[in-house]
């Protein structure tokens, strides 16, 4: 089981409901969450993605593990020497959920996505 999918389901135990209660209050197909945890997807959507977190009231960074609950809460960047190396394939699997070369079309929609990031933050150094 990967981290993201562990965080999400600690998330659901801490609110009281199941993985597929959640799934249909936020709108993200079951399947999907299936598939992460038996290792048949290590990813989710950038879509989908954003859909937990505002479901959570988190960032999409802590539930991809790259801030711990405590950053999180306090809306908090982790400190760049705490941040993971993240590859082009760590990019293919966490927005897009697959594998093969990243296209021109998910190379913008990366784009797209760091700016909304950004925008939300105020900004990044």
């Amino acid at each position: 089981m990967n981290e993201l999918y562990t965080r999400i389901e600690a998330l659901c135990r801490q609110r009281g409901i199941s993985v597929t209660t959640m799934c249909r209050e936020a709108g993200v197909n079951r399947g999907n969450l299936s598939d992460l945890k038996t290792g048949r997807q290590s990813g989710l959507s950038k879509k989908n993605l954003e859909k937990l977190a505002a479901y959570f009231d988190v960032t999409p960074a802590y539930l991809m593990g790259w801030t711990s609950e405590a950053d999180a809460a306090e809306g908090k960047d982790p400190q760049p020497s705490a941040r993971p190396e993240v590859t082009e394939e760590d990019i293919k699997f966490a927005l897009f959920g697959g594998t093969g070369a990243l296209t021109d079309e998910m190379y913008n929609e990366v784009k797209e996505f760091v700016k909304f990031v950004k925008m939300k933050h105020g900004g990044l150094e």
